[in-house]
């Protein structure tokens, strides 16, 4: 955990705490933490929670990566979790950690306008990054990580050249596909991240193998026989190195040595900074209007080939409704307006697929598509909302939203739903301003009578529209 602190318009890092937790050794193939590893975690999430007990919760993200990402999701960790932490805890795709890795590095180095490739191992997951100055143009995450490897190769303890050769054929097998997109550039500048090449930096330096901060290959592959030294695992003493970072490195070590070697890098600079920074990075963003979630929707809208003034005019009666419910309906008013919003400017995604259907193929782009800036839950919650904003409420996508955000997506979707109802003449003239009032699961609405009775098909749709919100549980009134 980094806190920060925002001081003359630069953010300044005041703080550290590092715990090894390892998560991801306690994961099962069926997606199963074991007890331990729970254990380690609920502590260390209670600690940290001590620590930002007196911090709004706005200025709070937490993330969950690789092992989160492939642990079951009915199981009651996430909600122990946050409940040990205080705060509610984002589920981030391979994707949007890499991103986020590329902005920690960023703002963690001079400025650089030309190419950079960042790399990046952790315990579960490796992510590479090929970005032309603060902007990611390649993205990747692969299934490998230090703790992971080091659990299948080196299970026993024991360090043999067997094992090496076995895992770092493990580790170029799952470069293999992607190489191409991240060794064509020239003049490419290397940058290495996090725990194994932090570590394997430091114990170059500590053992006179490098003599700047930079790592080659021929300095990697001179640690690895310099672990091979010991025989197992258990008994690794260098200088610089941690006994759990050891516990991990043979794996982490397999890795890197690959990743120089396949994507033929001669020099590794190593950078402090990574995902946390990087999500502290986008955290002040967001804060200063400058939101990743933003350029993503727009981006998005231009791909799909949306009909903006279309859009524009679903989520400005979409605003006009919540402006007036917000604060009787959600929790947190401002966050839900911008879900609605987002979800209006998108909600005809799925036409440049199809019209039959169109807010089925919607939903599905807007589930499984890379959306950076998005934590897992946001995404889906997009998807529920585009999915059900005609026809009836799309029950399995609502059923794989937190608990507790799935009362305020339906009140979400109702919104959409009357949005795009009350513009399906696609006019451009604008609705005129309706009156709206909500209680628990009532929503009134007052129109214009003139406006109405100009509109007849209006009234047909409302009158459809308040039998199947009847069968969600909820009253429409209209006069």
């Amino acid at each position: 955990m980094i806190v920060g602190e925002l001081r003359h318009g630069q953010l300044a890092i005041i703080d550290r705490i590092r715990e090894t937790v390892r998560l991801a050794e306690g994961l099962s193939s069926k997606g199963d933490l074991s007890d331990a590893a729970r254990d380690r975690a609920l502590h260390c999430l209670a600690r940290f929670g001590q620590r930002l007990r007196d911090v709004h919760a706005d200025n709070v993200r937490a993330a969950g990566t690789s092992t989160i990402r492939r642990a079951r999701e009915d199981s009651s960790f996430m909600a122990e979790a946050e409940a040990a932490l205080g705060h509610p805890i984002e589920v981030i795709s391979g994707i949007e950690e890499a991103r986020l890795i590329y902005t920690g590095v960023t703002h963690s180095l001079p400025a650089n306008d030309g190419f950079r490739l960042v790399m990046d191992i952790g315990g579960g997951s490796t992510e590479l990054i090929l970005g032309e100055g603060t902007r990611p143009r390649a993205l990747e995450s692969l299934h490998l990580g230090c703790v992971s490897l080091t659990e299948r190769f080196f299970g026993d303890g024991v360090l043999s050249r067997k094992a090496f050769d076995k895992a770092r054929l493990r580790a170029r097998l799952e470069l293999r596909p992607i190489k191409a997109f991240f060794r064509g550039a020239e003049d490419v500048e290397a940058i290495g991240t996090s725990g194994t090449i932090n570590s394997a930096a430091a114990v170059a330096l500590e053992l006179g193998i490098i003599e700047s901060g930079d790592l080659t290959l021929a300095a990697v592959e001179e640690l690895i026989e310099r672990m091979l030294a010991f025989d197992r695992i258990m008994n690794i003493e260098l200088r610089g190195l941690s006994e759990r970072r050891a516990q991990v490195w043979p794996g982490g070590l397999s890795i890197l040595a690959e990743l120089m070697q396949v994507l033929r890098v001669d020099h590794l600079k190593v950078s402090d900074g990574a995902l946390r920074e990087g999500l502290l990075y986008d955290l002040l963003g967001r804060m200063r209007h400058e939101d990743a979630r933003e350029r993503t929707v727009r981006a998005m809208a231009a791909r799909y080939q949306v009909d903006r003034p279309q859009a524009e005019r679903v989520a400005a009666t979409a605003q006009a409704l919540i402006d007036q419910v917000g604060t009787t309906w959600f929790t947190n008013p401002e966050w839900a307006a911008q879900m609605l919003g987002w979800a209006a400017t998108l909600h005809e995604i799925g036409l440049d697929i199809s019209h039959d259907g169109y807010q089925r193929h919607g939903a599905y782009v807007a589930e499984h598509a890379d959306m950076p800036g998005f934590p897992r839950a946001e995404q889906r919650l997009l998807a529920f909302l585009i999915g059900s904003q005609r026809y009836g409420i799309d029950g399995r996508l609502q059923r794989q939203l937190p608990n507790t955000w799935r009362e305020g997506a339906v009140r979400l979707a109702i919104l959409l739903r009357l949005a795009v109802l009350l513009n399906r003449a696609r006019s451009s003239k604008a609705v005129p301003l309706l009156q709206a009032d909500a209680r628990n699961s009532m929503l009134s609405l007052a129109f214009d009578p003139a406006w109405l009775a100009e509109n007849p098909l209006t009234i047909a749709d409302i009158q459809r529209e308040q039998s199947r919100l009847n069968d969600v549980g909820y009253e429409l009134q209209a006069s």
